[in-house]
């Protein structure tokens, strides 16, 4: 395949991914089983049948992979919303993941009758929930839930993932026959401590160096917030830590620390993670053999009803039953345990050892594909039914309250007036000026000093006036452009009110040299200037009656 229709495929691919996204969010299935169905029709066993079975390239792109997910995990949690049930989270995604793992690893081995090494594998990969799903289903459709379960559900699914990690790189080690009992104990000790440890000094660096450090060039502080996340797994890595664990811990500080440009870096590593979660969902699909499936379906089925309905709430049970828990709370979080795309990623890196247990390295991973499909697909799509039979749902609760970015989504907007001394607001005390409804005075620059204003504040001269207003909601309705006064042009020297090329135009603003200029009618338009310009769709253009005669209607 050449690498223009490499090219052309790669962007097949997202545009559909993209697609399908919308269609998911919709009907409220994960988008995980969207694009793993996708990657299947392009695979081997599918219509477009695209040859791949690389499994170590597959690993090191999810890896990769998830370290983004796993640091925006922790950057987009509300941490003010979490730290009620964080003591509880921190020990469902801990001692309630190791008793998941053991309570399927002795299903598989007494009655699966699957080696016991390989029983406990299988029960280490699947033992984490996945964050993406739970939550695409719960914004998809806004799911309030009472007790600050979502807070509850949003710790423990974005963080035991290094739990997962760290069980099933001890499996394989053990497996393998690289370990003794004193080398497990510092394994786990090494995973947890050097990973948490190394996260917060990382954390806490870069949290520094974004306040007193301001980048000259636009973009370089998400740049850097890229790289720190890419640090944070990677040091600890090579000493033996958790990555992952780190990764995330940095994603919490950073995400809840007053930093500079959190208001793009939501949007770039919303993006980022969205594509990071589509490469990984369609090379599972693209990697695996559907007619191979229904030869494990029975032992996939079988483990995946024992984790929904015995292992998972066991484990739930067990932790959250003496923290006094809410009984309706506990089966709602046992319910919404789904397995997702960190259990099929560590599944293709427990493979060599897996192949060493039964000499067919396809099963395990074939096996937890299997799982995580029936997880996201029945168990996934009933998460609101059951929710709603437990009464677990509030319409006082919003989901988007767990997450950092929940002020970004707020429909305000904030404007600067620059008070002269002819303004009609001046000398004023701002009960007595005319604001319009659902328009607020927020705050007044006065002299590099920051006035929250009351109604007997008094607007001076020289005063920077910030406004909030409601945001405009429909962005079809304008289209911005700009336009360059070039040398020669006849609309130099003349007034904004006399340049109508287009009766649907308006100049609404003009950048002049590093000045940005909000226009009047009588600003003289220079050489060199950009007028931004707003331009209405013709579509939705009423005629406005300027005339007497015209608003009489003759």
């Amino acid at each position: 395949m050449t690498l223009t229709l490499l090219l052309l495929v790669a962007a097949i691919v997202i545009v559909l991914c993209v697609v399908l996204n919308n269609v998911s969010n919709k009907i409220g299935i994960p988008m995980l089983l969207a694009f793993i169905l996708l990657g299947m029709v392009f695979g081997s066993d599918g219509i477009v049948k695209i040859p791949f079975d690389n499994f170590s390239f597959t690993e090191s792109i999810c890896t990769v992979a998830l370290i983004f997910i796993m640091f925006y995990g922790g950057f987009g949690t509300r941490w003010k919303e979490a730290r009620p049930v964080v003591v509880k989270a921190g020990i469902l995604s801990t001692l309630g993941v190791a008793m998941t793992a053991a309570l399927t690893g002795l299903f598989c081995h007494y009655v699966l009758k699957l080696p016991t090494a390989l029983g406990f594998l299988i029960g280490a990969v699947l033992s984490s929930t996945d964050a993406a799903s739970v939550f695409s289903i719960l914004r998809s459709r806004k799911l309030g839930l009472k007790y600050n379960t979502a807070s509850l559900l949003e710790i423990e699914s974005g963080s035991n993932d290094p739990c997962s990690y760290m069980l099933t790189v001890i499996m394989m080690a053990v497996i393998e026959g690289t370990v003794s009992g004193g080398r497990i104990i510092y394994m786990v000790f090494a995973q947890i401590v050097y990973g948490a440890a190394i996260g917060v000094v990382i954390a806490v660096a870069a949290r520094w160096l974004m306040k007193h450090f301001r980048a000259t060039t636009s973009g370089f502080d998400t740049l850097f917030v890229l790289a720190v996340a890419i640090f944070s797994y990677a040091i600890p890595n090579l000493i033996g830590g958790n990555g992952y664990l780190s990764a995330y811990i940095v994603g919490i500080v950073l995400g809840n620390a007053n930093i500079r440009g959190k208001k793009t870096l939501v949007p770039f590593f919303d993006g980022l993670t969205s594509l990071m979660q589509i490469i990984i969902f369609f090379l599972l699909g693209l990697l695996s053999f559907p007619s191979q499936l229904p030869a494990i379906a029975i032992p996939a089925i079988l483990i995946a009803l024992f984790m929904t309905f015995i292992a998972r709430p066991l484990s739930v049970f067990a932790i959250m039953a003496p923290l006094r828990s809410k009984w309706r709370q506990q089966l709602l979080v046992s319910f919404v345990g789904l397995r997702g795309a960190a259990s099929v990623v560590f599944a293709i890196m427990a493979l060599p050892a897996s192949r060493q247990l039964t000499g067919n390295e396809y099963d395990l991973f074939n096996i937890v594909l299997m799982i995580v499909l029936l997880s996201i697909s029945l168990q996934g799509s009933l998460i609101p039914l059951v929710a709603r039979k437990l009464r677990m749902t509030s319409s006082e609760e919003d989901i988007l309250k767990t997450f950092t970015d929940y002020s970004d989504n707020m429909d305000v907007s904030f404007v600067q007036l620059n008070i002269g001394e002819k303004d009609s607001w001046c000398g004023k005390v701002i009960k007595d000026l005319p604001i319009p409804q659902e328009t607020l005075i927020a705050v007044i620059l006065r002299d590099e000093k920051a006035i929250i204003p009351s109604g007997k504040t008094k607007i001076l001269p020289g005063d920077k006036v910030i406004m909030s207003a409601r945001d405009f909601e429909d962005e079809d309705l304008m289209q911005l452009s700009e336009r360059r006064i070039e040398r020669g042009s006849e609309w130099i020297g003349k007034k904004v009110f006399q340049y109508s090329p287009d009766s649907n135009e308006l100049i609404v603003l003009i950048k002049r040299g590093n000045r940005a200029i909000i226009p009047r009618g009588n600003t003289v338009i220079h050489k060199n200037d950009v007028m931004v310009i707003n331009k209405i769709r013709r579509e939705s253009l009423q005629t406005v009656p300027q005339t007497a005669a015209e608003i009489s209607g003759k």
